[in-house]
């Protein structure tokens, strides 16, 4: 018996990993995250599955849930939304199943960052303008944040930010991004990224406040950079004519060359 954690995407069905789904496909029982994983994912679940929406049950009640499939030799899919290696809770509960000797694993899904820049048509990294991205938050009810990891901190950097779980404090974001980033700084919000009723707000540091009043306030994704408007930046040397590299060696003298790749792509 083993709990298959398996991030569920950002909330279209069809970005749910083919891993992902045929684990689903594979378990007589499924916990799902009910508040944010769209039931049609729940199509996969094999006939006659248990099904069980976590959304209102405490940690100890999912391990009840848990325990009992383990005790009947039952596999489990267990949904979160996005991938589970960011806020999704999944540290907690396999802490528990660690010291209960329950087997588990994790299957990534796709983030909720990737399903926001993909319907911005973004790259959040671009040469020469920031090729770092920090995914973050501000403090909540359920998490505080740890003093080294605040707003300023990461602004300092320049980096693109993808501000999670914050969109209630909008407020607090901007006055604390401004004097790093300037008030003329892109924004973009993302609502409910991937799903049908997805919505986009974009603006500026100095205007978003007024453009997303009366929006929604929640599974909403706060995106803050020049990245978000900077056609004004050099090309990579990737695909750059006379970058000598591995699969497309300049020279004869180059230490690429002959090499077992580009045998291989000759034969």
């Amino acid at each position: 018996m083993t709990v298959h954690f398996i991030g569920a995407g950002p909330g279209a069905p069809d970005l749910l990993t083919l891993r992902g789904r045929d684990l689903i496909a594979a378990c007589p029982v499924c916990l799902y995250a009910g508040s944010l994983v769209p039931e049609q994912i729940l199509e996969h679940c094999p006939e006659g599955a248990r099904i069980v929406n976590t959304a209102t049950l405490s940690l100890d009640e999912i391990l009840d849930e848990i325990q009992a499939a383990h005790a009947a030799g039952q596999d489990i899919a267990r949904l979160h939304s996005g991938d589970v290696s960011v806020w999704s809770a999944m540290g907690e509960q396999l802490r528990r199943l660690r010291a209960l000797d329950i087997p588990y694993s994790v299957t990534p899904g796709v983030p909720s960052f990737a399903a926001a820049a993909a319907t911005l048509g973004q790259e959040l990294t671009l040469p020469g303008v920031a090729q770092s991205l920090v995914l973050t938050r501000t403090p909540g009810r359920a998490s505080a944040m740890p003093s080294s990891e605040s707003l300023a901190n990461f602004a300092n950097t320049g980096a693109t930010l993808a501000i999670h779980l914050s969109v209630h404090n909008l407020a607090q974001v901007v006055s604390d991004l401004t004097p790093f980033y300037g008030p003329q700084c892109p924004v973009a919000i993302v609502w409910r990224a991937s799903w049908p009723d997805e919505r986009v707000v974009r603006g500026r540091l100095s205007s978003i406040e007024a453009l997303a009043a009366g929006a929604l306030q929640r599974t909403a994704l706060i995106l803050v950079g020049p990245v978000l408007e900077n056609d004004d930046f050099h090309e990579s040397s990737l695909y750059a004519v006379g970058y000598d590299r591995r699969f497309r060696p300049q020279s004869a003298d180059s230490p690429f060359a002959g090499s077992v790749d580009d045998e291989e792509d000759r034969a």
